[in-house]
């Protein structure tokens, strides 16, 4: 079973030091979060669900959308917090399964820590969001001649090269 990470949205959008400079509004800070997420969710392979607050929302139903195989979004309904929807999910894991939750409200660090999930500060969050892309996109990009494979391993460079640009060419 993947790990789950739960991240409180707003919380965590609050805390964005590139949207704060740039003054993004607030709908594209959530699409460019849950975009963020996504890729996330890819490169460590664990299930990511963000939460956005409808607590002074109008929307009497709290809606959730699953994004990609592992991504999952949750608004919830008038009335209801984000820190108290995820909360209620940490409470119903069952005991092996691994959870984390982003979040910087330190009752609710203390609130999740006492149901089993483990806690990050959304400072926290947006380090390792940084170094995971960064490694994502290494590990995509063409393999130096040490990182080669096995089989490429055993070729020249210069067979390699030629190799490589038969392949590119097509």
């Amino acid at each position: 079973m993947k790990p789950l990470l739960y991240v409180d949205g707003y919380n965590v959008i609050g805390a964005w030091p590139r949207a704060n400079r740039e003054q993004w509004p607030l709908d594209e800070c959530r699409d460019r979060l849950i975009h963020l997420l996504q890729d996330y969710a890819g490169y460590t392979d664990q299930e990511v669900c963000v939460v956005f607050d409808g607590y002074k929302a109008d929307r009497s139903t709290r809606s959730i959308e699953s994004r990609a195989e592992a991504m999952t979004v949750v608004y919830t309904r008038h009335g209801e917090t984000a820190d108290h929807y995820i909360e209620r999910m940490c409470q119903q894991l069952p005991k092996y399964r691994e959870a984390r939750v982003a979040t910087s409200d330190s009752v609710e660090q203390t609130i999740i820590l006492g149901r089993g999930a483990t806690r990050m500060s959304a400072r926290e969050l947006w380090r390792e969001l940084e170094q995971e892309r960064s490694a994502g996109r290494g590990r995509h990009q063409t393999p130096s001649a040490q990182q080669r494979t096995a089989l490429s391993s055993a070729l020249s460079e210069e067979q390699y090269a030629l190799l490589d640009k038969l392949r590119r060419q097509k």
